[in-house]
């Protein structure tokens, strides 16, 4: 590990608009774009697919474009062509890839096979699918009830896929099925609970269109919730009052002259 510290570069520019297409650009560039330009036209789109972006409802209006810079990239992501094979692994030790970041370790490609943990050579090995399948079988029938698993769905798998795997789950015999949203929200449900009496959210989109006065705490939609805007822009055309409590600064947020006082946006 280095000692050198990284500064973090100061950003001036907007989050969105042209900021936010030349993101989108580098997404594509990045991962080889056909794959996912002919993907992105069909996302959140009626007959289309799900973003693993995020979990904002989908509009019942049709728009040609429902998807925000991180769903770009996490479309680009998942339709990249690079490849993640044997040989890649074979020749790179676990040791040597922890040291690498997460994105450097995404811009491998999608795995191509099992992989086994070697400790001798501390690197993963391909092993044959019906070998996978067995391992992954007899440590399920050697618990000691069904309860004793964990059944973990990351947050960027599809609803498809998320489907059958569930479906699975509750066949072997339980709904211990926590994706990454419990992790990444356990400490926001803990507080939401202490506060409001109820650890998630209770808003539905349609809400939006009935609400005359909605307010947003924590965050800034323009950059956490790219496709919530176009809900606040209609409840806000129709009178609607809209509040936003952005305890972050930011560009937008002009500083504030007298010393120790938090800036105002």
């Amino acid at each position: 590990m280095s000692d050198k510290i990284i500064p973090i570069q100061a950003y001036d520019k907007p989050a969105g608009g042209f900021g936010s297409l030349r993101g989108t650009a580098s997404a594509l560039t990045g991962n080889g774009p056909l794959p996912a330009l002919k993907a992105l036209p069909h996302v959140n789109q009626p007959q289309g697919i799900d973003c693993p972006g995020c979990a904002y409802p989908d509009s019942p209006t049709d728009k040609s474009v429902d998807f925000c810079e991180q769903g770009a990239w996490a479309i680009a992501h998942e339709a990249t062509p690079k490849r993640a094979t044997p040989e890649y692994f074979a020749a790179h030790t676990v040791t040597e890839l922890r040291t690498r970041e997460d994105w450097q370790l995404e811009a491998i490609g999608r795995l191509t096979a099992p992989m086994l943990y070697d400790r001798a050579s501390d690197t993963y090995r391909e092993i044959a699918w019906d070998d996978a399948f067995a391992m992954a079988g007899k440590a399920l029938r050697e618990l000691e009830s069904p309860n004793r698993a964990v059944f973990y769905a990351s947050g960027r798998s599809s609803n498809e896929a998320a489907f059958p795997y569930q479906l699975f789950a509750r066949a072997f015999g339980t709904n211990n099925m926590p994706d990454s949203s419990n992790y990444c929200h356990e400490s926001s449900g803990d507080a939401l609970r202490l506060s409001l009496g109820v650890g998630k959210a209770t808003v539905t989109r349609e809400d939006f269109e009935h609400a005359e006065a909605i307010f947003v705490f924590g965050q800034n939609p323009a950059t956490n919730h790219p496709r919530m805007l176009g809900d606040l822009r209609h409840a806000k055309l129709r009178g609607c009052k809209i509040v936003v409590f952005n305890p972050l600064l930011s560009a937008a947020c002009s500083a504030s002259p007298i010393r120790n006082r938090p800036a105002r946006c």
